[in-house]
């Protein structure tokens, strides 16, 4: 059974577009540019990484096997599972189910929270064998390295590349907190369902790049 009063009773459509089509094109194109440059930008992170792993693919081998695997496919878990119940939020919120809208929308919050908990843990292990470059680096310590030089270029590639993308899940964190009052609200529903769907575009994203990372750091052979 639908919801009716959530959201708009009427689609709502800004003076400065023609109809709702006009604007949810507009809306659409603005999203994806958005989502392109971030592509960009963590395209420029991946030209980086594969020019240093196919230059010290020795080195790039003994630094992922310092990684942990076991946490990192659990993080991966994770996010394809808060990937589904971001989904179905928006699905709810397109027709209208305002307790499902909520229990889904929960649900991603709360993926997203462990996994930047499994990812502190993560980071502390690395901060406490000494593997954190410029900071904390002691590469003859428990977990040595053959060229302590070289290692350090693979682990600040570590650093930098799921750093970045813990960071936009943080940022993701934050919008959610703000869905998640507003949808408590119920100001999204079938006639204002977009700034939602955007928000699960934006999801999907980071998801997507995690699906990358984790690979490309962690399964080295």
């Amino acid at each position: 059974m639908s919801d009716v009063t959530m959201g708009p009773k009427e689609p709502i459509v800004s003076d400065h577009f023609i109809d709702r089509e006009q604007q949810n094109e507009a809306s659409h194109i603005g999203m994806w540019l958005f989502l392109a440059q971030e592509a960009m930008f963590f395209g420029g992170l991946l030209c980086a990484y594969f020019y240093y792993r196919f230059k010290y693919p020795e080195v790039f081998v003994e630094g992922s096997a310092q990684l942990n695997v076991y946490m990192g496919a659990t993080n991966t878990i994770v996010l394809l599972v808060s990937s589904v119940t971001m989904a179905m939020c928006v699905y709810s919120t397109q027709v209208g189910k305002w307790k499902q809208q909520m229990i889904y929308l929960s649900s991603t919050i709360a993926l997203g929270v462990l996994f930047l908990v499994i990812k502190w843990f993560e980071y502390a292990e690395k901060w406490h064998y000494g593997l954190v470059p410029h900071l904390n680096w002691n590469p003859h310590g428990a977990h040595s390295l053959e060229d302590p030089v070289k290692g350090e270029l693979f682990f600040s590639l570590y650093f930098i590349m799921s750093g970045m993308h813990a960071f936009h899940m943080i940022i993701g964190f934050g919008i959610a907190a703000v869905f998640w009052v507003l949808c408590w609200k119920k100001k999204f529903g079938p006639n204002m369902y977009l700034p939602v769907e955007y928000f699960g575009f934006y999801w999907h994203f980071v998801d997507i790049v995690w699906v990358f990372l984790f690979p490309l750091l962690y399964l080295i052979k």
